[in-house]
Parts: structure tokens; sequence; C-alpha cells
């Protein structure tokens, strides 16, 4: 392949399923107010490597862009200033713009939820749930037929209010998850599924963690099982492990509880190492590693440490964001 022209191998290397193409090459991805950087994950001393620094390839201003979503190298992001979704391929440096002259594909934080899934004939597709004026709607948009159109979405009232705090989607085996936890002490937790065959909702329940205190699930997809690190607490936090099985949630592992210091409780799972590590990023950028094979008083310690940066975990691809 080294004696093809470069156009040669990139057309092949896109016609090749993204899960081949990038198997082994995780990467970190941070942006912060100036620069935007790449680090590759160095598994053997779960830190980073040398940085790698990334231009921006569209119009924006500082500490503006934010990542909500990834799958296969493409990254769903929000541009601050404008509130216009989207897609990045960070690798290619191509992009996407999502939004429309009638307002679809702009995104308001705190209120809207984005999943990013690929359907059975790999279209690349965007779920974006809108909140607005005391009404939910839900738009499909699909990178093969650059359109967004609207799709049924029921819901209780009471999910209506801004009290109640979307996560992004986590696509697991053909569903796109999502939390909605209520941002009080005793609030209601729930996870919304979208199935992405039927396009039909439905709620489950929440694993049975003690409700005295906040509450934060980060939903994980694990050699495409749907695992759950549950985070309750108030001056103490316990996280526990769960991974779902036909809609019921089961314990894999009960962590002591920890300083709050020690881990924010909005630190994302953002990566599952294979040989049984999990790496946990805050959104300050703070980076721990989980050892599962340890015992629970030794899983959880401090990797590294970036200041003032957002970021995710993503795997290098040449996915283009558009046909």
């Amino acid at each position: 392949m080294a004696d093809l022209p470069i156009e040669t191998i990139f057309e092949i290397l896109t016609r090749v399923p993204a899960k081949v193409v990038g198997r082994s090459r995780s990467r970190v991805l941070l942006i912060d107010d100036l620069t935007c950087s790449v680090h590759p994950i160095i598994f053997q001393s779960y830190d980073y490597g040398p940085r790698s620094i990334v231009t921006l390839p569209f119009d924006h201003q500082n500490n503006d862009v934010s990542i909500l979503s990834h799958l296969n190298g493409l990254l769903c992001v929000c541009l601050n200033h404008t509130n216009e979704l989207l897609l990045w391929n960070p690798t290619t440096t191509a992009f996407k713009r999502l939004s429309t002259p009638d307002s679809l594909g702009i995104y308001i934080n705190n209120l809207d939820a984005v999943g990013l899934y690929a359907d059975d004939a790999d279209d690349y597709k965007v779920l974006h749930i809108k909140r607005r004026w005391g009404v939910y709607e839900s738009y499909v948009y699909s990178r093969e037929l650059n359109f967004w159109r609207n799709i049924p979405f029921l819901t209780r009232q009471e999910y209506l209010s801004p009290n109640f705090y979307w996560s992004p989607g986590t696509f697991c085996g053909g569903t796109l998850y999502f939390t909605l936890c209520e941002c009080w002490v005793g609030g209601t937790n729930v996870v919304i599924c979208f199935d992405i065959n039927s396009e039909q909702f439905k709620e489950i329940s929440f694993p049975p963690v003690p409700s005295t205190g906040f509450v934060q699930g980060v939903l994980v997809n694990v050699k495409n099982e749907l695992h759950m690190f549950a985070t309750t607490g108030w001056f103490e936090i316990t996280i526990d492990l769960w991974t779902l099985k036909e809609d019921y949630w089961i314990k894999v592992l009960s962590c002591p509880p920890i300083p709050p210091i020690s881990l924010s409780l909005w630190g994302d799972i953002t990566h599952y190492v294979t040989n049984g590590n999990w790496f946990v990023m805050t959104k300050l950028g703070k980076l721990f590693t989980i050892e599962m094979d340890t015992k629970p008083f030794e899983i959880l310690y401090p990797v590294t440490w970036f200041r003032g940066y957002k970021g995710a975990v993503f795997v290098e691809t040449v996915v283009s964001p558009s046909i």
C-alpha cells in the first residue's frame, strides 16, 4: 500500500469499517481557551504521550467548543457562541455544520441532549432531544441524507422541569441510552432508551443506589455491554459499577466511600482498557484509572492533571462527517 498514491489510500481507508481502521489508535483530545491538542494514551503507564497541536478547522472563539458525543472517530460538538452543532473528525480535520435556517441543529446547554450512533447501513446519525418552552421535541440527522427529520417523543410531564439534567447519549447494542437525573437530594433518576431501528423511546429504572445524596450515573459501552458508574453521596462519595442485563441492573463492583476531592461528582468514564482498567476523566481534565483486579481500597488514584481543558477520548479514523 505504501506505493499507492495518497488519494487512493484515503479512498480505501474511507471504505473500511471504522472499528478496523482505528482499533489500536485511542487518543485523548483536549481543548482549552486557545489551543486544541491530541495525546496518545500509553496503556502501560496509564498516562498521556506527547501532545500534538490540532488546528480547529472551523471559526470559533475562546472557550467556544463543547464536545457532546463521539463514535468511531467522529465528534459531535457545539460552538457555544452560535449554539451550532457540528460533526468533526479531528484526525482528518473534516467537519460538517448541522444547523439549518429554521433552527434545527441548534443546541442549548443544560436543556438539550445529543447522541451519536450508526445504523446497520453505516449511516452515522445524530439524535437531538430539545427542551423548549415546556415541550420536548426530538430530531434525527442523517449523514447520508444531510437532512433533519422530526420523530415522536413522549415522556412524563415532570421531566420538562429544568431541574432534570440529561447526560450525553451512549450507543450500545442498537440502542442509545441517556441518564436523566433530578438535581437535588432524593430526586428522581431514570434511564431513557432510544431503539435506533424502531425509533421508539422507553424508560427503564436507575440502579438501586441510595438517595441520601446527589446521584449521578455515567454510562459506558464495554464490548457492546452497557455499564454504569453510579456515584452517590454528599461529604463522601460512593461509586458502584453496574451492568445492564435485559433492562435490569446487576452490581459488578462497589468502591469504599472516598472524599469528594479525590473524584469529582462530575467525573466522566471516558475509556475502557482491555486489561481490565478504566479511565475516569473529570470535566476539569483530571484523569484517574480504576484497576479492576486489585483490592477495592487500592483501585482509585490520579494519573495526571490538566487545568482548564475540555476533552474526550476518541479513536483515530478517517470516517468522514459528510458523504
